[in-house]
Parts: structure tokens; C-alpha cells; sequence
């Protein structure tokens, strides 16, 4: 498997049982809702990047409500400063940041 060259273990669960593999399915559903449904993914390489753009995003730069609209890994923010827009996947979302 793909997964175990990177060091992953994947575990089997049984076929058409979303409830065996929640967290996944989970993501899977907010990966189409907020990118993939909105993008024409033109070959496998662009698939790519734009999978590694949105995790990126989602791991260090969306909010998210569980974590008290915190995101997953902990960044220091600077709370003085203008605020800038930055567009992430060409603009489909933005990142709101401080700048000096």
C-alpha cells in the first residue's frame, strides 16, 4: 500500500461501513464540500497540489469549532497590525492574517 511508505498503517475495515472509519469519512466529506466540489481537477499532479494546499490550510490555517476556532497545530498569532486578506486554492478560500 501507498500508505505504509510513508510510514502509515492502514487498517482494513469492512467495505461500505462508514461508521467503522468515522474520522475519514469525516474529512473525506469536508475535503468535496469545501474544495474538490467547487475545483475542475485536470490530471493526477494537479490533484496533488491541490490536496497538499488544502491540508496545509486545514491543518495550520482554517479554523475549526471544536477547537474553540483554533486550528489543529497551534500557531502564534500577532494581534497588532492591519489586517490582510490571502487567498488559498486560487482564491476559493482566504486566510485573514496581521501584518507588521
Amino acid at each position: 500500500m501507498r500508505a505504509g511508505r510513508i510510514g502509515i498503517d492502514a487498517i482494513v475495515t469492512p467495505v461500505a461501513s462508514p461508521r467503522a472509519n468515522a474520522i475519514v469519512e469525516r474529512f473525506l466529506g469536508t475535503l468535496r464540500r469545501e474544495c474538490l466540489d467547487h475545483l475542475i481537477i485536470l490530471d493526477e499532479q494537479h490533484l496533488r497540489s491541490v490536496l497538499v494546499e488544502f491540508v496545509r490550510y486545514y491543518n495550520l490555517e482554517r479554523p475549526h469549532r471544536t477547537l474553540r476556532l483554533e486550528t489543529p497545530v497551534p500557531v502564534l498569532r500577532s494581534v497588532e497590525g492591519a489586517v490582510q486578506s490571502r487567498p488559498v486554492l486560487g482564491g476559493l478560500h482566504h486566510v485573514y492574517e496581521r501584518v507588521a
